[in-house]
C-alpha cells in the first residue's frame, strides 16, 4: 500500500495552507513531495475514478500528532469535495477539541495525550462531501483508575474538580 511517514517538527510549517490543498488536489501521487494532502488526494481520485470506498489509516505512538493529521486530511476534503461551511464535516472538525477535553490525559511522554481512538467517516455523493461522522473508542481504560507518577487522568476531571465551588456546578456533587 501507500505509506506516508510523517514527523512532528514541533513548530508550525506553512505546508497546510489552502493554496497547498489545491496544488495537491490537481496532481497525481508522486508528482510532488510526500504530504498528507497527496494521500488524501489519491484516495479522493480513486474513489471518484472507481466508485469504491477508500480509507486513510493514521497510526503512531503518543505525541506524533495523529489527530492533527486527521484534521488536515478532513480539511483537504472540505474545499476539494465541495463542502459547505455549515456541513456536518465542519461540525465534526469543530467537535474534536471538545472530545479532546474529555479524552486527553497527561502521560509520561506527552502532557496532552489522546486516550481515544477516532473513526472518522466522510460521506460523498459523487465528488461532493455530504457529511461526516466521528466515532470514538477508549484506548486507555487504565487512565480512569490508575495513573503513574507524574501522570494524571483525563484533564476534564481536574477542570471540573477545580471548578467545584462555582455556583453553576454546585449541584453536580463534585
Amino acid at each position: 500500500g501507500i505509506i506516508l511517514i510523517a514527523i512532528n517538527p514541533y513548530k508550525l510549517l506553512p505546508i497546510y495552507k489552502e493554496e497547498v490543498t489545491y496544488t495537491y488536489s490537481s496532481r497525481e501521487l508522486g508528482d510532488m513531495d510526500p504530504h498528507i494532502f497527496a494521500l488524501a488526494g489519491e484516495a479522493f481520485r480513486q474513489m471518484v475514478r472507481f466508485g469504491k470506498n477508500q480509507s486513510l489509516i493514521i497510526s503512531g505512538v503518543s505525541g506524533v500528532r495523529k489527530t492533527v493529521s486527521a484534521k488536515y486530511a478532513m480539511r483537504f476534503f472540505t474545499p476539494v469535495g465541495g463542502c459547505r461551511g455549515d456541513s456536518s464535516m465542519e461540525k465534526v472538525l469543530g467537535s474534536i477539541a471538545l472530545m479532546e477535553a474529555f479524552g486527553n490525559a497527561k502521560i509520561t511522554r506527552n502532557d496532552n495525550s489522546s486516550q481515544f481512538g477516532k473513526y472518522l467517516q466522510i460521506g460523498f455523493i459523487q465528488e461532493n462531501v455530504t457529511g461526516a461522522t466521528c466515532k470514538t473508542y477508549l484506548l486507555e481504560k487504565s487512565c480512569v483508575t490508575f495513573q503513574g507518577k507524574e501522570e494524571r487522568s483525563y484533564h476534564i476531571f481536574y477542570q471540573l474538580c477545580a471548578s467545584a465551588t462555582l455556583p453553576e456546578l454546585q449541584g453536580l456533587g463534585l
